[in-house]
């Protein structure tokens, strides 16, 4: 028997007209809306399944490749072969690599021949969260839900294979890329990003504070000052993952602009994820110190917003990147659904 209030909304009194009461067409409407419910919570329960399963073959794809890649480079010091492969080959979402693969595929290439792209990303990557674990940086502990590099192998032997790591992006981009020209424009894409203008200069404007006395600032500069960093320390690297497999996916050059965009939405939904996390999730979750960001009063959005806020200029880079994404056609489906997968994500 169906119950008299369903659904939040209590049903009207039976009366008849044209043969069907009102209280079978309200029944009909509800049960309408409950299907329709039923079915977004199925897809979306579905989509996520997907993703994952694809993240995690991509991450399997990428992994297998950079081991390869390590094992050949036979003249390599032991002890600087294990402090790469901790951080490298460890535990991890391999999100970088995952872009530059479904750009590839968003715009008509494969997967398969995005692979040197995503294993010099996740070195560039890798490299970045070495240095910045070491007491000179951020001082951590715990990386990933391990002991970061520096309390396994030392401080000295940590800044090595970062360094390497650093090193070995791009020369695994000239050797694996055939063709010249390709290797040289991933080259130049990966650098940009990685350099001065990009993740680097991102992290000294986070972490090397300058020793005057704070200027006080309108609300509206300090966003402006957040977004800035955002876009170079988290951005840069991430619409580099989606131009660089593109490039190699043959896009053209409206695809490339579409790319760029697409990659500054992602990257700034990405690091307010972050921001989010790091005062609503817990180490255990995280992997890695909670309430980090507070506790060397770092400029966040929840420092700068409050949560409710953040949350709402999450929902608005979901939108764009969503809007992007549509317009790069059926292809770009996993994007559109990674998109999706990382605003909601809890580590």
């Amino acid at each position: 028997m169906m119950p008299a209030a369903w659904g939040g909304h209590v049903m009207p009194h039976a009366v008849t007209r044209g043969g069907l009461s009102f209280r079978t067409a309200w029944v009909i409407i509800c049960l309408v809306v409950y299907l329709g419910k039923l079915f977004v919570s199925a897809r979306t329960t579905l989509t996520v399944t997907s993703i994952e399963k694809l993240l995690q073959q991509y991450a399997n794809d990428t992994d297998a490749y950079l081991d390869r890649w390590l094992q050949s480079l036979s003249s390599m010091p032991p002890q600087l072969g294990k402090a790469i492969r901790y951080s490298l080959l460890g535990p991890g979402k391999r999100i970088r690599p995952a872009l530059a693969m479904m750009s590839s595929r968003a715009v008509g290439g494969t997967a398969r021949a995005a692979l040197p792209v995503a294993a010099a990303l996740e070195l560039i990557h890798c490299f970045s969260l070495v240095h910045d674990d070491l007491p000179a940086m951020d001082d951590d502990d715990l990386r990933r839900g391990r002991p970061t590099n520096h309390k396994v192998f030392g401080e000295g032997l940590a800044i090595l294979a970062g360094d390497a790591m650093n090193t070995l992006a791009f020369e695994l981009l000239v050797r694996e890329v055939r063709k010249p020209q390709l290797a040289a424009r991933l080259v130049e894409e990966l650098a940009v990003a990685t350099g001065p203008c990009g993740m680097i200069g991102g992290q000294v404007l986070d972490t090397c504070h300058p020793t005057e006395k704070p200027v006080r600032t309108t609300a509206q500069a300090g966003l402006k000052k957040l977004q800035t960093i955002h876009r170079m320390k988290t951005g840069a690297l991430i619409t580099a993952a989606c131009r660089m497999g593109a490039m190699v996916g043959g896009a053209s050059q409206r695809q490339l602009a579409l790319m760029w965009e697409l990659g500054q939405a992602i990257g700034l939904a990405f690091q307010i994820v972050d921001d989010l996390l790091d005062v609503t999730a817990s180490a255990s979750q995280l992997g890695k110190r909670a309430g980090k960001d507070a506790s060397l009063g770092k400029l966040t959005y929840p420092s700068l917003l409050g949560v409710d806020k953040t949350r709402r200029h999450l929902a608005q880079q979901q939108s764009i990147a969503e809007s992007i994404v549509a317009e790069l056609g059926t292809k770009a489906d996993s994007l559109r659904d990674l998109v999706h997968f990382l605003a909601a994500r809890g580590h």
